[in-house]
């Protein structure tokens, strides 16, 4: 399953049309996605299941249950790929494309893009490229490395030694 998120404050139909011409192509029948309200001219795919919002534990759910992840490039979307060690392509919203206020996301992906798991995706185009290669190609793309759920001791020891310095 290919579980495609945009997070819950704002629509990404770029993303979502992108996603949607590439299940057309493809005739995938196993993708769903969190697209956040779309209000009334906003982009509703055709060619797979979706809503506007999930719950936090239907999240997990299909987060756990999902063989790769398509998302926005916010942090907790990349964060809950890594926690599950799930495969991840990531979309950045665009300020000049009025699809965000400022490219905090572009900034992000040039941080994220490159580590294991995890495939930076510009535009449409790009998108269906790296999904096809992710499906056809070698099996190393799915490889993605799961991060820890709490912080490591030497974090937490340092930051008890500078409270109990206060």
């Amino acid at each position: 399953m290919i579980f495609v998120t945009v997070g819950t404050q704002l629509p990404f139909d770029r993303l979502i049309g992108a996603v949607d011409s590439w299940v057309e192509e493809t005739g995938r029948t196993d993708v769903f996605a969190q697209i956040a309200n779309p209000g009334p001219d906003g982009y509703r795919p055709q060619h797979f299941d979706y809503t506007a919002h999930v719950s936090p534990a239907e999240f997990k759910q299909r987060c756990q249950e999902a063989e790769c992840i398509v998302a926005h490039a916010g942090m907790g979307s990349i964060i809950t790929a890594m926690t599950y060690a799930k495969p991840l392509v990531i979309m950045p919203r665009r300020a000049h494309l009025a699809e965000h206020r400022n490219d905090h996301q572009y900034a992000t992906v040039k941080q994220f893009g490159g580590q294991p798991g995890i495939h930076v995706a510009d535009d449409a185009d790009a998108l269906s490229q790296t999904l096809n290669a992710f499906f056809t190609d070698v099996p190393s793309n799915r490889s993605a490395t799961p991060i820890p759920s709490a912080a490591e001791h030497r974090l937490i020891d340092a930051v008890r030694s500078a409270m109990a310095q206060l």
